[in-house]
């Protein structure tokens, strides 16, 4: 459920995300250069970040979340998706660090039903301009 807390929490966190030729570190709202060139290169025209850890914003233990992000690897691979490892590293030393996955040229629309199946709260999409986006899959609290 979206509220202003997790709002904050999302947007204190650090999208990492393990390209080819390096790591990029992605900020909601902030252009990254190595990120444009990398999808320049890449002739990549939009992308999201998707983790299957922690469905609701409700800790898992490290056993289930590790299974989740395996099935939804699987998930994209069999969706003919080329996910690259990532991590979303939050500012608060007391949050959770989640496995993520990075996904070139998949529509938000298809990685928001993909979120949706796994039960997150939100998820990073982004185009060509390397500006990640904050999508919420949940709607706002009444």
């Amino acid at each position: 459920m979206k509220t202003i807390e997790l709002e904050a929490a999302y947007r204190a966190t650090t999208y990492r995300a393990y390209l080819p030729g390096g790591h990029v570190d992605l900020r909601i709202g902030e252009a990254n250069p190595n990120l444009i060139a990398w999808l320049e290169t890449a002739a990549c025209r939009e992308f999201a970040i998707i983790s299957a850890y922690n469905p609701g914003g409700e800790i898992r233990a490290a056993a289930i979340n590790a299974e989740r992000q395996s099935q939804l690897e699987c998930d994209l691979l069999e969706g003919n998706y080329e996910p690259y490892a990532g991590e979303n590293l939050p500012d608060s030393t007391d949050g959770p660090i989640e496995e993520s996955c990075f996904i070139p040229e998949i529509s938000c629309d298809d990685a928001c039903a993909l979120a949706e199946d796994y039960g997150q709260n939100a998820i990073v999409c982004g185009g060509a301009d390397g500006i990640p986006h904050l999508v919420w899959i949940v709607p706002d609290v009444v």
